[in-house]
């Protein structure tokens, strides 16, 4: 069994082909997947194919970044996340490869979701790009570790994992660790304890090798695994079953199959 920790299957090139994309789900040992909330107009189809299928679930949240975002309120996230396939607080975090400048909006916006995480106990998908202290400093200040969460598609070096797994949060990996250039992501992959770690596709995006430059999908997260496995001298299958003991073990509302 595998979970794909981080998808956007209701973007338009996966939402098109929903029954082809659950049915490879299943052929490649995808048992379930999280589907992210990044906007305020989005979010309810993000929770209607959580709703539709038992093997998704969801979470709320507002990308950090687009500056002109409709924003949920601290008290809408809060209400949003007492649905039943709600499992988890964010898309959130920093952005500061798109977003430059006064960046107020952004570090308000992260720390609105932090507090709402703090008042349900779900923990927090966060993003980082190019803002990594800055987000490590924000998330002590806000108390995020009082909930915890992942540090979603990471990308950051071993010094960064090593400051967010202080903080008591997993990191996940994406299909950039396959790429040859990886070299920071594939020490990560490494060194991780593997009772924090977990595996994403990002989807639509970062598709895996041998798919990088098509439209990836949950279940090429199967991929993404195989090559940790590989990284870390193990067996595909003791890092599957890992992996996805960690996601029912962060995401603990998210209801696991029986055995």
């Amino acid at each position: 069994m595998l979970v794909d920790s981080h998808c956007h299957i209701n973007f338009p090139d996966l939402a098109a082909r929903m029954p082809e994309v659950l049915a490879n789900m299943a052929a490649n040992g995808v048992s379930h997947a999280m589907v992210i909330g990044v906007s305020k107009p989005k979010y309810p189809e993000v929770l209607a194919l959580a709703e539709a299928h038992a093997n998704l679930f969801a979470t709320v949240g507002i990308h950090p970044d687009d500056p002109e975002a409709e924003e949920f309120s601290e008290d809408e996230l809060v209400a949003h996340a007492a649905h039943p396939k709600v499992v988890g607080i964010g898309e959130t975090g920093l952005d500061y490869h798109w977003c430059q400048g006064d960046l107020g909006w952004q570090h308000e916006r992260f720390a609105v979701h932090i507090r709402a995480a703090r008042r349900t106990g779900l923990p927090l998908v966060i993003h980082t790009r190019s803002s990594a202290q800055d987000t490590v400093r924000l998330m002590r200040e806000h108390g995020a570790d009082k909930v915890g969460g992942v540090m979603h598609c990471f990308t950051e070096s071993w010094d960064i994992a090593r400051l967010a797994l202080d903080l008591g949060f997993y990191i996940s990996l994406s299909g950039i660790v396959t790429f040859k250039n990886a070299a920071v992501v594939k020490e990560v992959a490494q060194k991780v304890p593997l009772d924090r770690l977990l595996v994403e596709t990002d989807s639509p995006y970062l598709a895996p090798v041998p798919y990088r430059g098509k439209t990836n999908e949950p279940a090429f997260v199967k991929h993404v695994a195989e090559h940790v496995a590989e990284l870390r001298g193990m067996a595909f299958e003791a890092l599957a079953e890992a992996t996805s003991d960690n996601y029912f073990r962060l995401f603990a509302k998210a209801q696991r199959p029986p055995a």
